[in-house]
């Protein structure tokens, strides 16, 4: 081998490690879809990873925690960071990243946590302007988030290929809440990958609660849900989760189309 392609391979993951950080542009629901959300920002971040000329592109959907609610989108663009230098360095792109914002307060003054009606707004928007490859549609969250992702998952299954709740709660009202519709939402579950994340030392959302759902959508079918349980972690898991490859290796993997 010449000793420039050889070069040229050693220093190829150094090189990938300081790609340019990827820059987001805020973006806007449709106002006749906006008026129909409970709790739900009319603006979210969307990053284009990679060769956005590419026609149809996976897309990855994050869902923020309980520090990022509001009305100030840029609040939350420090949580994807990891998100888009992972899919760099792990070269899972190009890959459109989608974030989108939860109120403080829903629209009526009550709670505001993730409601799927919401998102279905959303994602009916993304798919009417993006170039989605609509086989490779993942959704991920962290903490809230996590709970959003069971939450939405547990409601529509058929919108991904795939879903990665990390620290996730699984219910509506805070993160020691279990829903009453576990069973419903485990047999939703159980008809699409999913690969949880949690930090044995969590003191914030309890791991059992996404080992309690992942038990219950194994009994309901499920033969592609994952748990990993890092025993040195807390509520912080997510730095290790979004940091490694196992993430990008198994969640690029997954397509409806296999």
């Amino acid at each position: 081998m010449k000793p420039s392609i050889l070069i040229f391979l050693l220093l190829t993951p150094l090189w990938a490690s300081f790609a340019q950080p990827v820059k987001p542009t805020v973006e806007r629901l449709e106002s006749n879809l906006q008026k129909k959300t409970t709790a739900l920002n009319s603006e979210y971040l969307l990053f284009r990873v990679g060769n956005a000329k590419q026609a149809k592109q996976p897309l990855l959907i994050y869902l923020h925690g309980g520090g990022g609610k509001g009305t100030d989108i840029l609040r939350i663009k420090g949580q994807v960071r990891q998100l888009t230098d992972g899919i760099q360095r792990f070269r899972k792109g190009p890959c459109l990243i989608v974030a989108p914002q939860c109120l403080q307060q829903s629209k009526d003054g009550g709670w505001a946590t993730w409601f799927h009606t919401d998102l279905n707004l959303l994602l009916t928007h993304l798919k009417a302007t993006l170039p989605i490859d609509e086989n490779r549609i993942y959704l991920t969250g962290n903490s809230m988030g996590g709970f959003g992702s069971w939450m939405w998952g547990g409601h529509n299954p058929e919108h991904f290929a795939a879903i990665v709740p990390v620290v996730g709660g699984i219910g509506y009202n805070g993160p020691m809440d279990v829903t009453k519709d576990l069973d419903d939402w485990a047999a939703n579950l159980a008809k699409v990958p999913v690969f949880a994340f949690v930090g044995a030392l969590d003191k914030v959302v309890p791991p059992g609660h996404s080992e309690r759902i992942v038990r219950s959508i194994r009994s309901a079918g499920g033969a592609k849900v994952y748990l990993r349980n890092y025993p040195n972690e807390g509520h912080n898991a997510r730095r290790v989760t979004y940091g490694t490859a196992e993430f990008y290796d198994w969640v690029f993997s997954q397509s409806k189309s296999n």
